[in-house]
C-alpha cells in the first residue's frame, strides 16, 4: 500500500475544491469584479455562455465578464465590506453583522450601524 504525503493530499484537496467552486449555474450568487475596478459586488448570474457569465447585480446594474473576474459568493456575518451608508454615495468600512439574503446588517467601523440592501456592499 502506497502512502500519499499529507502536503500532496492537501494540494489536491485544495484544486479539487478550488475547481468546484468556479463550476457556476444561472441563479447562483456570484461576486464580480465591477468594470475591472477592483472591487467585488454581489449579484446572480443571468447566463453562462463559455468562459463568460452574465451578472445581474444586486445594485441593478449588468455586466458580462470573464469567469475570472468572478469569484464565489463569500459573504458572512463576520464578513469586512465596505458600504454606501445610507445611499448617499460614500464609502465606510464595516463588518456584516447580520445577512439574510439581499438585507444586510453592517456594523461600521466608526460605531454606526446601518440595515441595508447587499448592492449597496461591496469587498476587496
Amino acid at each position: 500500500m502506497k502512502v500519499i504525503p499529507a502536503t500532496v493530499l492537501a494540494a489536491t484537496m485544495i484544486a479539487l475544491f478550488s475547481s468546484a467552486a468556479m463550476a457556476q449555474t444561472k441563479g447562483d450568487w456570484i461576486l464580480g469584479n465591477y468594470k475591472g475596478g477592483g472591487y467585488w459586488y454581489p449579484g446572480v448570474i443571468a447566463s453562462v455562455k463559455g468562459s463568460k457569465v452574465t451578472i445581474q447585480y444586486d445594485d441593478g446594474d449588468r455586466e458580462t465578464l470573464p469567469v475570472s473576474e468572478t469569484k464565489p459568493y463569500n459573504w458572512s456575518i463576520g464578513k469586512k465590506v465596505e458600504c454606501n451608508y445610507q445611499g448617499q454615495g460614500k464609502w465606510y468600512r464595516g463588518t456584516i453583522a447580520s445577512l439574510a439574503g439581499a438585507k444586510i446588517g453592517i456594523a461600521y467601523d466608526d460605531g454606526d450601524q446601518e440595515t441595508t440592501r447587499t448592492g449597496r456592499c461591496r469587498s476587496r
